[in-house]
Formats: structure tokens, C-alpha cells, sequence
């Protein structure tokens, strides 16, 4: 019994005096790890229309800033994880100094799911055969990533956003400026802004945003530890007054593509898109998220919208290529409106492309989004062009 107590003994002194074991790495997820930002939401953060930095009518090589592969984004970068969420190489969430960035946005997605020919994940928890909403995705990604900042941009297609410009530049084709049609007057556009309307839409997004939440918590974040950036729709156009083309023939269309007349654009200014980013941010208040900061875009493309006087086609301007001195600020940072030149397989452009921010559009946000993150004490407010040129390869912007 002696000899066993000692061989004991003997044993436990052993285990006393081994090394012990290395503690086990946290896994990344809430808190730990190298931070990230994402983006969820619709074409205006999926980064649409990115590969074209200003448009040309006489060859779209001179507007091609990335490429036909622009919007691969699947694990092999052979192709769309999602057809048609045309997630750009350009667009705003990737902003990168030693941040991490995940684009969940897909164009064309409301606050809901859709599913059909082509699978639009809205902010919620859908899962099915063609894929999971973009809360769920969020969630299973948060779980495992240190997530600082959401970003979201939605609402617009619950508004009908574009069946509103489809009408309005149909209107503009299909009657004289002597006797101008107006869309702004349309039964199939007012009823989206009816008070009715705009109640019903507020509560969608609303509950998207506390779908953001939800997936956020459910991941095991306080909301406390990270920000919902939520942002504002940018101005495409300028007022009537503004554009550099005439309303009278089809001038502003066939070359400018920006069909609307004068009392349209001054109407989609002052009321439409007022109404639809008082809505966006009206739902945060409705859906009492706390951690919520608000990017405005309203007016950062001011100066260098479509067809707006000041900036124009490459052919117009007289510059080589969006790689030229100078191409930032002479070319437009919103792309055109376009029909026949989308009609072929073998035409590089999408007509779901049209009337969204490009490739300079893109990097101006992007560059208001990394000063929102803030070195990951995120903030809010105004995106605003405060230069000319280039700064480290985006346009001068600034969040004030």
C-alpha cells in the first residue's frame, strides 16, 4: 500500500510540474478579432453601376474603371454569388485601412425577400432554396467576425423607385414640350407617396432595421458594441434649371440619358426624394434603435450629377479616358438612363445600372463611410465634395 501511495505521489508531482497547456486562441466573433465593417440593403449600396467612372456614347472602354468582372464577388471570383446583386469591386463598404469589409446588399432587394427569376435576400430572415435574407446572413457572419459597424441602405424600392423613373422618362418620350406629360402627376406615382403610403413604407423599414438589430443580438453583440450606420439617397439630378441639355426634342434621353422634364426634376428634389429620406430616417426614431447613426447623402453628388451643367460625357469634355487628369471632376458621378444600348448580349451594360451612383460616386462615398467608422468609434453626418482632384485615388469628400 506504501509503494502505491508513493507511485501516486509520484504521479501527481509529475503532473504538478508539466508544462501547462497553451491557452486555446479566441475565436473570432463579438468583440474579438480583427475588426469588420458590412453592408446590407439595395443598389445603392451594392455598388451598382461601379465599373463605370463618368459614361461615353462613342465607346464604353473610355468609362470602364474595373471591368467585366466587377460584380463577381462568388468564392471562386468566377462569377455573382447572387445573379444580378451586382456587388461592385468599387463599391462604398470596402474601405479599407486594416478594415475589413463584407458586402451582403444586393440591388434590387426591399425590406422583404423576393424571390422569382432572379433572388433579391431582403433585411430579414428568410431561408429557402435560392438562399438566406441578409439579417440571417448577417447573423451567421457576426457570429464569427468581430463586426464594428453595420451599414445599411433601404427603402427606395418599397417606394417603387424604379417604375418612378421608368414612368417619368416614358412620360418625357412620349409627349411634346408643347404639351408635356408629367409624371409627377401619375396615379402610378403618387400613390407611392400618399401619407397611407409612406406610414406603410416607415414601418417596413422600421422593422428591417430591428431585423438588423435582431441579427446583431441574436450574434451576441450588446448594442453598446458596434454602430448601424444608416444612409440617405444622393440627388441623381439637378432641378430643371440645371440640366445642360434642352427638354425640347429628345436630346436629353438619346445622349444625356436623363428623360425627364424640367417640372419633374424640380418635383423629384423638393418632394419625392425629401419624403423618401424623411422616411428612412423617421424609421429609426419608429423602430427606437439607439446605436444608430445617420450618413447624409442627399446632397453629395451636387455639382456632378447626370446631366447636370459643368460635367458631361467624355466626347463632351474633351478627356481621353477616366484615367485622365482631370476626369473626376469633369465627368458625371452618376450613370446615365439607359435603353437600346443595354439590348445585346454582347453590350458590356445592364439597364439596372442606370440612374445609380458609379465608380466616382462610389469611392466619394466610400471615402464619408471610412471617416463615419472613425478608427471604430463610428459617427454620423453630411457627406459633402469639398475639392477637386483625387486623394489617394477617391474624390475630396468630407463627413461634416
Amino acid at each position: 500500500m506504501f509503494r502505491t501511495f508513493v507511485a501516486a505521489l509520484a504521479v501527481a508531482a509529475a503532473t504538478l510540474l508539466a508544462p501547462l497547456p497553451s491557452p486555446t486562441a479566441n475565436a473570432d466573433g463579438p468583440g474579438s478579432g480583427a475588426p469588420w465593417v458590412v453592408s446590407v440593403g439595395d443598389s445603392y449600396i451594392s455598388g451598382e453601376a461601379g465599373r463605370w467612372a463618368g459614361s461615353s456614347n462613342s465607346s464604353s472602354s473610355r468609362a470602364d474603371a474595373t471591368g467585366a468582372s466587377t460584380y463577381w464577388d462568388n468564392a471562386s471570383g468566377t462569377g455573382e454569388a447572387i445573379d444580378r446583386c451586382h456587388r461592385s469591386k468599387s463599391a462604398e463598404i470596402h474601405i479599407g485601412g486594416g478594415v475589413n469589409s463584407l458586402n451582403l446588399a444586393c440591388s434590387g432587394a426591399k425590406t422583404a425577400t423576393a424571390t422569382g427569376e432572379y433572388f433579391k435576400p431582403g433585411l430579414d430572415f428568410y431561408s429557402g432554396t435560392q438562399g438566406v435574407g441578409q439579417a440571417r446572413a448577417l447573423q451567421t457572419f457576426a457570429t464569427t467576425h468581430n463586426v464594428k459597424m453595420v451599414v445599411v441602405s433601404i427603402g427606395g424600392n418599397d417606394f417603387n423607385f424604379a417604375s418612378i423613373v421608368q414612368q417619368c422618362v416614358t412620360d418625357f418620350l412620349a409627349s411634346p414640350s408643347w404639351w408635356p406629360d408629367y409624371c409627377k402627376d401619375d396615379s402610378s406615382v403618387t400613390s407611392n407617396f400618399t401619407s397611407s403610403n409612406v406610414s406603410t413604407v416607415r414601418t417596413r423599414i422600421a422593422n428591417a432595421l430591428l431585423n438588423v438589430r435582431t441579427a446583431m443580438r441574436n450574434a451576441g453583440y450588446a448594442d453598446t458594441s458596434w454602430t448601424m450606420l444608416v444612409q440617405t439617397y444622393p440627388s441623381p439630378i439637378p432641378n430643371g434649371s440645371g440640366f445642360r441639355y434642352s427638354q425640347s426634342g429628345y436630346t436629353r434621353q438619346s445622349t444625356g440619358g436623363c428623360g425627364f422634364w424640367n417640372a419633374d426634376a424640380d418635383w423629384a428634389n423638393s418632394s419625392a426624394l425629401p419624403t423618401i429620406n424623411n422616411t428612412v430616417t423617421g424609421a429609426i426614431t419608429q423602430a427606437g434603435i439607439g446605436n444608430a447613426k445617420v450618413l447624409n447623402l442627399s446632397s453629395t453628388f451636387n455639382g456632378r450629377r447626370l446631366c447636370e451643367n459643368g460635367v458631361g460625357l467624355y466626347e463632351e469634355v474633351g478627356v481621353a479616358n477616366w484615367t485622365s487628369a482631370g476626369a473626376v471632376d469633369k465627368t458625371e458621378w452618376v450613370n446615365q438612363i439607359r435603353t437600346v444600348s443595354t439590348c445585346c448580349s454582347s453590350s458590356p451594360y445592364y439597364i439596372q445600372e442606370s440612374f445609380h451612383p458609379n465608380y466616382w460616386g462610389q469611392l466619394a462615398v466610400r471615402s464619408c463611410v471610412r471617416q463615419a467608422y472613425n478608427g471604430g468609434t463610428p459617427k454620423g453626418g453630411t457627406c459633402a465634395r469639398t475639392g477637386t482632384g483625387l486623394l489617394n485615388g477617391e474624390p475630396r469628400m468630407t463627413l461634416q
